[in-house]
């Protein structure tokens, strides 16, 4: 059959269809396992999980689904806290935390969960497929993680990055175009340098590197399935798509302003994270689009300086002042199941197929 590729036959898998693991909670269990089930492979948004955490949802998704998952990590960044952007940003954001009644927390001691201790969980259980963003992966990891016959799948946004990540031994490589939703995978120079199209993207990666390259960024349907093989691709990662079902962990909230956006709705902003990403305009990144970049603290501090504010603001019911993480091709969101949008993607794709065939 046509959507046999390389990709699934490695992921063992029917469908090449890969859920985007949407840190945050979108990925839910559920959400995982339900797109597993229904040919595609379903993964686990870990990056800010605790290894307890990552460990229980594992053990939930395997009660749900005997079918391959996986489970996404972010390669930690090296921490300078730079004490002047700290104490600005605080002052600009004082207002905010000021409008929805809260204190603004002191700087924490540690940075988010330990990825050591992440690894640990992930090579214990012995997940099917692997996946990363935001840089290398330590080779004792891909390692352990070879021992255990568990698959890697790494982040690229250029063809520079995408022949490291051949050069790291991994299996697959998602090659993440400027269209997608959420933080930019870039590692290798600046996220700036690294806003290529998807489309033009794609097939100068499938033309450098040996391996599977899975297209990543605006792709919603069975249309941007079949452009993504046609560019040579093994298969396509969704995250937006996936964000409106009803498997979603995402608030409700988010769920209402992605299906009521557009295309022009979209911006890449470090402010929110101190790191790149693809989400919704609103007031929040209207208020400070004035701030320089480089007077913003990096990733993840400045994450942890706003995570407070986002996480108030959504039980407030502020849409406002949250990170909404979004793709480009926001028009075709559905409300749906996961399962109900397997089976578009791949009816859509037959029949694109078709009637090309009959032209």
């Amino acid at each position: 059959m046509w959507f046999e590729t390389n990709l699934t036959k490695l992921l063992n898998i029917n469908y090449p269809i890969i859920q985007a693991g949407m840190a945050g909670g979108p990925t839910t269990p559920e959400l995982i396992a339900t797109v597993s089930n229904s040919g595609g492979l379903g993964t686990l948004g870990a990056g800010y999980m605790s290894p307890e955490e990552i460990k229980e949802a594992i053990h939930k998704i395997q009660t749900l689904t005997n079918k391959p998952f996986a489970v996404n990590l972010f390669i930690p960044e090296d921490v300078l806290v730079e004490d002047q952007k700290v104490l600005k940003i605080h002052n600009t954001l004082q207002s905010f935390y000021d409008e929805l009644g809260i204190e603004q927390p002191v700087l924490p001691k540690t940075w988010g969960p330990s990825f050591e201790l992440q690894m640990k969980v992930i090579i214990e259980e012995k997940v099917p497929v692997f996946s990363y963003t935001f840089g290398s992966l330590d080779h004792k990891w891909v390692e352990q993680l070879k021992a255990n016959g568990t698959k890697i799948v790494g982040t690229a946004t250029t063809v520079k990055e995408a022949k490291l990540l051949e050069e790291m031994n991994v299996d697959a490589i998602v090659a993440q175009g400027s269209e997608a939703g959420g933080h930019r995978g870039t590692f290798a120079c600046k996220a700036e340098d690294a806003m290529i199209g998807t489309m033009a993207l794609v097939p100068q990666v499938v033309d450098a590197v040996n391996i599977p390259v899975i297209a990543a960024g605006g792709i919603m349907d069975g249309r941007g399935l079949l452009g993504s093989l046609s560019l040579g691709a093994s298969g396509v990662q969704m995250g937006t798509a996936f964000l409106t079902t009803k498997e979603s962990g995402a608030n409700q909230l988010y769920k209402n302003t992605l299906i009521e956006a557009t295309e022009e709705d979209t911006i890449v902003t470090i402010k929110f994270s101190g790191k790149a990403a693809r989400g919704l305009k609103n007031e929040y990144t209207e208020r400070l689009k004035d701030l320089p970049d480089n007077e913003v603290p990096s990733y993840p501090i400045q994450n942890s300086l706003t995570q407070p504010l986002r996480k108030e603001a959504a039980k407030q019911g502020k849409a406002k002042w949250l990170s909404m993480w979004a793709g480009q091709g926001l028009r075709l969101t559905q409300v749906e199941g996961a399962e109900q949008v397997i089976r578009r993607v791949m009816d859509q794709a037959s029949n694109t197929l078709n009637l090309l065939k009959n032209d």
